[in-house]
């Protein structure tokens, strides 16, 4: 399979060579046809698929030049980050191509932005709620749209941006092509796909929440925070092995706080993005990071989807998600491209039931690996941990008081997948905890 096998335009093989792109991936394959030809379209597919560009070529085929001032394909995406990311895209497949891409987003003066829209554009990547706020101001005229791409469309929905995409259906020509990818094809997707698609052509490049298969998974049991950032201080210090890492958390007050822990000993090497951080600050160390300036960026999740970051070696999952298939969406950061990859997750007390789920999700047991006895486990806990403490030691003698009716349940029940030989692993590390206990006494 190569790019000769989906006819495209001689500006765009040239961009596609001189960028180092040597063949197309299964979903660029697949979906090139379908939008060249007018269909309306479901993409399903993981991060690191080469989605963007399976809906850019096509696009980029029918547009061909630089027509009129007002739009006439426009790309909804979730974040800021994934405007940028999208326009950059674009970018690099038009050295050749008289095409105008405009990105609108939040945090940023808008008067200057209903400017830019204002001189003509052909192709419009904006987040939900900035373009319905330029849309309001009468700048931004949308009946020149023929396709539409709605992407990310899963994280839309948690998002809670279903009204704003409501309305941008509303405005939209009553003729034109809608384009919806996803991480994942969830109840709110599949009614989206009802309500607004015109029998769509459902492509699907790998099964649901499943994890791509050259990364790498293990965990680790971590008691408490503190004992956490003592294992990535560790883990971390292997600059060769661990040379471009993303590590995610829960929130935005635990990536706050391996920041204030590790930035007297990283410096440079380590950025920080979360929804705190002012716009330019976010961009600057994403690009920071991208460009190999800062070898660790941490996130609260609001990288995780989406964001296109080549070679990165490792995924550290400081939290475990609640939400079970941002699991797949984080680990996806990394074996992209066909490259080896590895994610590492740190799991608390709290986080086991959370972790036997992702491992049923993923359909697959998740290597649980013991802490190197170098690293220091503390007993200390911060004063939000100890809350946290406080309902697990209540919630397990609710089951013990309940023991019974777990038995007999447990014994209609297959085993969680990944559970086979975890308490023997669980036993060595409490042995390990032993040994280190002596050590520090010595």
């Amino acid at each position: 399979m190569s790019f000769d096998d989906i006819k495209l335009s001689k500006q765009i093989r040239m961009a596609l060579d001189e960028a180092g792109f040597e063949k197309p991936t299964e979903i660029q394959h697949q979906v090139f046809s379908p939008v060249r030809s007018g269909k309306d379209i479901i993409g399903i597919a993981q991060t690191g698929t080469g989605k963007t560009l399976a809906y850019l070529m096509p696009i980029l085929m029918k547009l061909n030049f630089a027509k009129g001032m007002d739009p006439r394909a426009l790309i909804v995406v979730p974040t800021r980050e994934l405007v940028l990311q999208v326009c950059e895209t674009i970018e690099l497949l038009t050295p050749y191509m008289d095409i105008r891409t405009l990105g609108i987003y939040g945090g940023v003066n808008i008067n200057t932005q209903k400017e830019k829209v204002y001189d003509g554009v052909d192709i419009l990547v904006a987040t939900p709620g900035r373009l319905m706020d330029i849309y309001m101001t009468r700048v931004l005229k949308m009946s020149q749209v023929k396709t539409l791409v709605i992407d990310e469309a899963d994280k839309m929905m948690d998002l809670g941006f279903m009204p704003q995409l409501n309305a941008i259906f509303d405005i939209l020509p009553e003729k034109h092509q809608n384009l919806l990818f996803s991480a994942t094809f969830s109840d709110t997707v599949a009614k989206m796909s009802d309500d607004f698609l015109f029998l769509p052509e459902r492509i699907e490049v790998a099964p649901q929440a499943t994890t791509v298969k050259n990364i790498h998974q293990i965990q680790y049991r971590v008691p408490n925070i503190l004992s956490k950032v003592n294992l990535l201080k560790y883990l971390l210090e292997d600059k060769e092995e661990f040379n471009k890492v993303m590590v995610f958390t829960e929130t935005k007050k635990n990536a706050d706080r391996i920041v204030d822990r590790l930035e007297e000993v990283l410096g440079e090497e380590l950025s920080v993005i979360h929804s705190n951080k002012a716009q330019n600050t976010r961009i600057n160390a994403l690009n920071a990071f991208k460009e190999g300036r800062a070898r660790v960026m941490v996130s609260s999740d609001v990288a995780a989807r989406g964001i296109d970051i080549e070679d990165v070696s490792h995924v550290i999952n400081f939290d475990i998600p609640t939400n079970y298939v941002e699991y797949v969406h984080r680990v996806g950061r990394t074996g992209r491209a066909e490259k080896e990859g590895t994610a590492i997750s740190f799991v608390n007390e709290g986080e086991e039931e959370l972790m036997e789920k992702i491992e049923d999700l993923i359909r697959k047991p998740v290597s649980l690996e013991s802490v190197p006895l170098d690293v220091e486990i503390t007993s200390q806990l911060l004063e939000d941990e100890k809350k946290q403490t406080r309902n697990i030691k209540v919630k397990n003698t609710i089951r013990r008081d309940t023991g019974a009716f777990h038995q007999k349940k447990a014994k209609n029940m297959k085993t969680p997948s990944g559970s086979k030989g975890r308490q023997k692993q669980l036993e060595a590390q409490k042995r390990n905890q032993k040994k280190r206990n002596k050590l520090k006494k010595k």
